[in-house]
C-alpha cells in the first residue's frame, strides 16, 4: 500500500466521525484532499453539512465537490476540523504549514470543538523538529524578523538554517499575503517555550507549532489504522 492509499484510509476513518448537520473545518494538504473528496461523495449521497475551508485551494476543491461552504465569520463555531500534519508526537503536538496555510488552519482549529488529524504513520516522530518548522512572517522587515527568530530559537537550543520559502524562483506568498521562513532546527527540545518565544517577535504572524489543539489522530499504516487521543 503506497503513501496515498494510506492517507486515503486515514481520511476514510475520520469521515466515520462526521454526522448529519455538522459544521466542519476542512484542512489543507495532500491528506486533507482525500478527506474532502470522500466527504463530497457523502454529500452527494445526502449528507447535510456546512464547511469552512482553511485555504483558497481547499475552498476551490470543496466547491468542485458540491460541498456547502460558509465562512468563519458566518459560522464562527465548528463541531470538528479534519486536517493533516507534517509531523506529530505522542502528546498530539503538531508541526504544520508545509502547504503554506498554517495561519488559517490554526484559526479554524481554534474555532472548533474537536480537531482530528489524519496522516500516514511516517508523520509520527519521537521528537518534533525533523520537518522544518514553518514561521509565517510579515514581508516588512524580513531580515530583522529572521534574525530575531534565529536568536530566540538559539536560546532554547534550536539552531540551523532559516530559509525563505520560494516557489518558481519567487518568495512564496500565503493566502494572507505573508512570507514563510522554514526553520531547519532538526530537533525542538521544548516546543511550548519555542512557541511562546516566536509569537513575541513583532514580525511573526504565526508559527507552525499546533499545541493543545488536536484532540485525536488517525494514523494509517500498512498494518492498519492506529488511533491516538479521542477520535
Amino acid at each position: 500500500m503506497n503513501a496515498e492509499e494510506l492517507k486515503r484510509r486515514a481520511a476514510a476513518r475520520a469521515l466515520d466521525v462526521v454526522a448529519d448537520g455538522m459544521r466542519l473545518g476542512l484542512g489543507t494538504g495532500s491528506t486533507a484532499k482525500h478527506f474532502v473528496e470522500l466527504l463530497g461523495e457523502r454529500v452527494r449521497a445526502g449528507l447535510r453539512v456546512v464547511c469552512v475551508a482553511t485555504s483558497e485551494a481547499t475552498q476551490a476543491q470543496a466547491e468542485r465537490e458540491g460541498i456547502p461552504m460558509s465562512t468563519l465569520d458566518a459560522t464562527p463555531e465548528l463541531d470538528l476540523v479534519v486536517d493533516g500534519a507534517d509531523e506529530l508526537d505522542s502528546r498530539l503536538r503538531l508541526v504544520k504549514g508545509g502547504g503554506g496555510a498554517l495561519l488559517r488552519e490554526k484559526i479554524v482549529a481554534s474555532a472548533s470543538r474537536r480537531m482530528i488529524v489524519i496522516a500516514d504513520d511516517s508523520k509520527k516522530v519521537e521528537t518534533l523538529g525533523r520537518f522544518p518548522l514553518p514561521v509565517e512572517v510579515n514581508p516588512f522587515g524580513l531580515e530583522v524578523t529572521r534574525r530575531q527568530i534565529a536568536a530566540a530559537a538559539a536560546k532554547l537550543g534550536c539552531t540551523g538554517e532559516l530559509t525563505l520559502r520560494r516557489r518558481d524562483g519567487q518568495a512564496f506568498v500565503t493566502d494572507g499575503g505573508h512570507y514563510i521562513i522554514d526553520c531547519h532546527f532538526g530537533v525542538l527540545p521544548d516546543p511550548e517555550a519555542l512557541a511562546a518565544a516566536l509569537v513575541a517577535i513583532p514580525g511573526v504572524v504565526e508559527h507552525g507549532l499546533f499545541i493543545g489543539l488536536a484532540t485525536g489522530v488517525v494514523l494509517a499504516s500498512a498494518g492498519g489504522v492506529i488511533e491516538m487521543g479521542e477520535v
